[in-house]
């Protein structure tokens, strides 16, 4: 049994209608999925990946409009960056100057010990990264035919995810005994030691880095920060032995719960970071036709018979040839 690598982060926004906006007309994704969260139907859901949604390739959002005057206090027990894949440093030249072109907020490029990587913010505060694959690391996804980003300089899915805890071995003990990644790199930069770990085959798409820093605040979740990270596994057999394998090992784990597109369990690490592990499917197709993704707000069956309630509730957005409008 063994964890397929990443499978989605979910964030917040405060305000859907631009999230979507920047999400695919800047960033190129396809929005696959305009739902709610299920915990709280009065907020929109908002999923985007590749040409279908591939597991490995989803960057969800939860809209929370009340956020919009509480920022994320960066801190201990959060996810600090996400790590987008695209394919090699043509690409990152190119998005470099999109960038700037659009008026986004980035670092530059830089050359780190693995990766070469650019650094930048949504309209939020996001913290992302684009990060050169060259090819490696598990299978990425196809970027969408129709996006306003040329394929070949297309985001394939998420490459990493960046962890910050204010110690380090609960955090590494989880990811390495529990969860069954393996360390593959470590380096100290001062008091802050950044740990890397990888699962199943490696590379990008498999990985999580660990960064220390024992004098961190504790983050505070608020517009712009990362609610939670979840890992993949294959089927509903594999979903409930990962949660007796989590329930044994002592920490507080969900039931399986059915969120219609994939299952989720959900647990907290010893760090404060909230992990999910989800399936690979069904996928967004099962209740929408592959070509007309994310055009309708689309809802699990047992929501159905409260739409016309949840439609009021929630400000429109469309979507036309991936543009938002509101």
């Amino acid at each position: 049994m063994e964890l397929g690598g990443l499978h989605h982060m979910t964030a917040v926004t405060t305000n859907a209608a631009e999230n979507v906006a920047f999400y695919t007309d800047v960033l190129g994704l396809r929005l696959v999925k305009k739902t709610v969260n299920q915990d709280d139907v009065s907020a929109y859901h908002l999923f985007y990946g590749d040409e279908v949604g591939n597991p490995g390739t989803e960057i969800t959002f939860f809209d929370w409009p009340h956020l919009r005057v509480a920022p994320n206090h960066p801190g201990a027990g959060e996810v600090s960056t996400t790590e987008l894949r695209i394919p090699d440093r043509a690409a990152l030249d190119w998005w470099t100057a999109r960038f700037q072109d659009l008026g986004v907020d980035n670092s530059g490029i830089e050359e780190g010990k693995d990766r070469t990587y650019l650094d930048f913010t949504d309209p939020e505060g996001q913290r992302l990264r684009l990060s050169a694959d060259e090819g490696e690391g598990a299978q990425g996804g196809v970027p969408w035919e129709e996006s306003p980003v040329p394929r070949e300089m297309g985001i394939r899915g998420l490459g990493a995810v960046d962890l910050t805890v204010r110690e380090l071995e609960p955090t590494a003990w989880v990811l390495n005994e529990v969860l069954g990644f393996r360390k593959v790199g470590e380096r100290t930069n001062g008091e802050s030691q950044r740990v890397t770990f990888e699962v199943g085959a490696g590379g990008p798409g498999t990985t999580v880095r660990v960064v220390e820093k024992p004098d961190a605040p504790w983050t505070h979740l608020g517009r712009g920060g990362v609610h939670h990270i979840a890992f993949r596994t294959p089927d509903d057999e594999e979903h409930a032995a990962w949660r007796e394998r989590i329930r044994r090992s002592g920490l507080g784990v969900t039931p399986q719960i059915d969120r219609y597109y994939f299952r989720s369990i959900y647990f907290r690490e010893p760090g404060g970071v909230l992990f999910e592990i989800a399936t690979d499917g069904p996928g967004f197709a099962t209740d929408e036709d592959a070509a007309h993704l994310g055009e309708r707000l689309s809802l699990p069956p047992f929501l159905e018979e409260r739409r016309e309630e949840i439609e009021a509730g929630l400000d429109p957005i469309t979507v036309e040839g991936g543009t938002a409008r509101s």
